[in-house]
């Protein structure tokens, strides 16, 4: 998706979780917004599946939909669960691991 394109969603009033569905063994993702300084992707986890420790240069606001997940940052673990958020500071080693299966949107934003 360009900056261009719409996700036919502008304007509209979405059930957030509704827009990605559990998948037996697997990370399922629907991106909603992308710019060139950072994207707005909703994910749904299986439970089992997750991201392993990576780092990227944009923060990152983690809204929990649905379930509970368990997100490290520098190695320390937090359980976030529906209704939480939590900030993921950029160039920082974070993790994602679904004990549970949950959903989530993800929006990056890339640093100055």
């Amino acid at each position: 998706m360009t900056e261009k394109e719409d996700t036919g969603l502008v304007g509209q009033v979405v059930d957030l979780a509704g827009l990605v569905e559990y998948r037996q063994a697997s990370v399922v993702s629907r991106e909603l917004v992308r710019r060139g300084n950072g994207t707005v992707t909703v994910f749904a986890f299986d439970a089992g599946q997750g991201l392993s420790e990576h780092t990227s240069p944009f923060d990152a606001m983690v809204c929990i939909l649905d379930g509970s997940a368990e997100i490290s940052i520098d190695g320390r673990p937090n359980t976030v669960s529906a209704g939480e958020m939590l900030i993921m500071p950029a160039n920082r080693p974070h993790a994602l691991h679904a004990q549970e299966r949950f959903k989530m949107l993800l929006t990056m934003i890339r640093g100055e």
